[in-house]
């Protein structure tokens, strides 16, 4: 019996879990959804449509929902006895793997890439290695699953049995409430949905130059995204940051202007079909993963490349 922790976004099923219902379906036909946050006639029908025949749902309304979600997991392992449930690298199904690993004292495989039983392959220190770990515990296996390790694909299933699970009071630890949502602005594709990624790095020099990459995205139908350094330096925000400790993401085409290839840049991007790369190092980590590569200065390539597919 395998679960997903699945998260309401903007009204549907998080793409994440989307990916986690793939993986589950590689392991098991038994496999069960727990969804937290406002629920639809939509978003029930998408969670069947990927693979999941129960789906116990949880709506925390305003109250942050980690808590009370390891809280009424917890209760449900304990009479139901999955096999195995499985987490997104997100920011709420890590609090929620966390804070129900605790309350179960069960470990948590982290990082995962690929999943055989309860057996598991993670990447660790910074993806430069990777390990295959064996859960042997009482309870079930916690893991939680990079992004894009497993394509979200719909398998045209029923719709799912809806349990109702009630709010469990947590005390203190439900106190802390959402008083605001907002909704980022943004034009293009997104980063974790797009083909083609342009992505610019500290060699651009100055914000003013991230222009360049605006216009290059444009010009490919491609999302933008940035290295930590960019962010760290307020060139763009967060949102756009590609990493370890920004976005995984693994498009077709994959453009790095100014990259240098820091360890912790290029385990969010190694796995993207065609990576080029466009640094006037020739000695920069980037090319050791790049399939093309330029040695040249960014702010004389790029603008060459823009005129090139504007004259198209």
């Amino acid at each position: 019996m395998i679960w997903v922790f699945s998260e309401d976004s903007q009204g549907a099923p998080s793409t994440m879990s989307l990916e986690l219902l793939a993986a589950a379906r590689g392991l098991s036909d038994d496999i069960s959804a727990v969804y937290v946050g406002p629920a639809s006639d939509d978003s029930m029908a998408a969670l069947g449509d990927h693979g999941a025949a129960t789906v116990y749902h949880l709506d925390t309304g305003d109250q942050l929902p980690a808590a009370a979600a390891a809280a009424a997991i917890a209760e449900l392992a304990a009479e139901h006895q999955p096999t195995v449930i499985l987490f997104g690298l997100t920011f709420t199904d890590r609090d929620v793997a966390g804070r129900l690993s605790a309350r179960m004292g069960l470990p948590v495989l982290s990082n995962v890439v690929s999943i055989d039983g309860a057996s598991a392959s993670n990447e660790i220190l910074g993806g430069t290695l990777m390990v295959t770990t064996k859960i042997d515990s009482s309870g079930p296996a916690l893991m939680v699953v990079r992004p894009k390790a497993f394509a979200a694909e719909p398998v045209g299933g029923p719709a799912p049995t809806i349990v109702a699970v009630p709010v469990p009071d947590v005390g203190h630890a439900g106190s802390a409430t959402i008083t605001a949502r907002h909704a980022e602005d943004s034009s293009g594709p997104s980063l974790e949905e797009a083909s083609v990624i342009v992505t610019g790095g500290r060699g651009l020099g100055a914000a003013e130059a991230f222009g360049m990459m605006d216009e290059l995205a444009g010009l490919l139908g491609a999302a933008v995204g940035a290295t930590r350094a960019v962010v760290d330096s307020g060139w763009v925000p967060y949102s756009l940051q590609v990493g370890q400790t920004g976005k995984t993401v693994k498009p077709s085409v994959y453009v790095a202007c100014g990259v240098s290839g820091a360890m912790q840049h290029l385990v969010g991007m190694k796995d993207s079909g065609t990576i080029i790369a466009i640094n006037k190092d020739p000695e920069a980590p980037i090319f050791g993963i790049a399939d093309l590569g330029i040695v040249g200065d960014v702010h004389s390539v790029v603008p060459k490349l823009i005129e090139a597919l504007k004259s198209r």
